[in-house]
């Protein structure tokens, strides 16, 4: 699974995120009924936003929906999915960009495909892949060309680039072929006014696509060597900031010129959860919630942010009265609660306090050694039973299948604070656009 909008279930609130998982639940089954079991693979959440703005334009009737039956990754539950040309042309697209993606991975060299066999096995899955995306796309009346022509350019300009290039020169393959791709939903729900604002917003959505790919590989790839359009072009993280913020407003000014029947969740997932997704990429909080170790400290100590070992400073008072700060106020470090030679938490030699003999943790064995990572069948047979078992999602901590280090569960938990209320059913402190919603 991979995509830059990836909402909190917290934030859509109970109808949203029904619609949501009905768009991504449609474009798996989608590729499934297409092109077969393998295809669902390449299920992206970019891609199902393809299916959204299809249906927020479309006036409503009975055809959009079906019930599906049960699936592990639903806790083997039915649900009704999106169905019908916004699903397909939505696996059209997801069929080219993992295309795309798997071509990108291979002349990088990275992991495993820098094996040569390996290598040549997944560009001919590249190339079925873009077969199968361009009999999809024609059912639909979408010519994938586009979208394949963009990635073959792509290459060409990424080795001309160099020191003083535009950003912008780098990023246009996946503008034009985004802008041709939300274009085409204007054109499915039969609202051909669409078309201009919606191509508008594609060609940013494409850019901002690209600009956060490069800033979250960054580091990666100049740890291994690999191409980055940040460090080719000489870009700077905070131009490469200021082109995804101005790439987000612009969206929001295309979908005003659009008109929907019912765009909620299409908004929400363009208008708000791109700019959550700029500040993920670029490691700033869109939202005044406090997130972060200054929170933590704050959180933790249940007020005052002051961080010091012993927990709030002293308050004003008498050195032994109840003012606190005396050898008997709690908060001394010397007194009954904190005291390192008492018989109160903290001591290290008293019985049972934290740290002292009493504890573990001070002069007890060893902690066990950490287990090492699986096998690569081991490791498959661990992901199959989280999948069915519904544990990725909705657990609160998974050990990872291979490397076996602590996963949280992506739907349970999220960076939204709990959020509630407010514009869009997101939050009441984020600066959202005026848009009346």
């Amino acid at each position: 699974m991979f995509g830059i909008v990836r909402p909190c279930s917290h934030r859509l609130g109970e109808g949203l995120k029904t619609q949501w998982m009905a768009h991504l639940c449609g474009l798996c089954l989608a590729l499934r009924g297409d092109h077969g079991q393998f295809a669902r693979v390449v299920t992206n959440y970019d891609g199902l936003i393809i299916s959204v703005l299809t249906e927020a334009q479309a006036e409503r009737s009975t055809g959009w929906r079906r019930t599906a039956g049960p699936c592990p990754l639903r806790g083997m539950r039915t649900a009704s999915v999106a169905q019908g040309e916004g699903a397909r042309l939505a696996a059209a697209v997801s069929l080219v960009l993992a295309s795309a993606k798997v071509r990108d991975h291979v002349v990088d060299g990275d992991g495993i495909l820098a094996r040569k066999p390996v290598a040549a096995a997944a560009r001919r899955v590249a190339r079925s892949w873009d077969r199968a995306g361009a009999k999809t796309g024609a059912d639909v009346g979408f010519d994938t060309a586009v979208l394949v022509d963009a990635v073959e350019r792509q290459a060409g300009i990424e080795t001309l680039a160099g020191p003083g290039t535009s950003l912008l020169t780098v990023t246009e393959p996946t503008e034009t072929a985004t802008a041709a791709a939300f274009a085409h939903t204007a054109v499915l729900a039969g609202r051909p006014g669409n078309a201009a604002p919606l191509a508008e917003a594609g060609r940013l959505f494409g850019r901002l696509a690209h600009l956060l790919d490069a800033v979250e590989d960054k580091e990666a790839d100049a740890a291994s060597g690999a191409w980055n359009p940040l460090a080719a072009t000489g870009t700077s993280l905070a131009e490469a900031r200021r082109l995804a913020d101005d790439a987000v407003h612009g969206i929001r000014l295309a979908l005003r010129d659009a008109e929907f029947t019912d765009g909620k969740l299409a908004h929400l997932l363009l208008a708000h959860e791109l700019k959550r997704s700029v500040d993920r990429a670029f490691g700033t909080e869109s939202c005044g919630h406090g997130h972060g170790p200054a929170h933590e400290v704050t959180a933790h100590q249940g007020g005052g942010g002051y961080g010091g070992p012993y927990g709030a400073p002293p308050q004003q008072g008498g050195p032994y009265g109840s003012g606190g700060g005396g050898p008997y106020d709690p908060q001394n470090p010397y007194g009954g609660g904190g005291n390192p030679y008492g018989g109160g938490g903290g001591n290290p030699f008293g019985g049972g306090g934290s740290g002292g003999p009493g504890d573990p943790g001070a002069f007890g064995p060893p902690p066990p050694p950490k287990p090492g990572k699986r096998g690569f069948w081991a490791g498959c047979a661990v992901a199959i039973g989280l999948c069915c078992t519904c544990k990725v999602c909705c657990a609160e901590h998974f050990e990872g299948p291979w490397s076996r280090k602590k996963r949280e569960g992506c739907c349970h938990s999220c960076d939204c604070g709990g959020c509630d209320g407010g514009c869009c059913g997101i939050c009441e402190c984020c600066s959202c656009c005026d848009c009346g919603l």
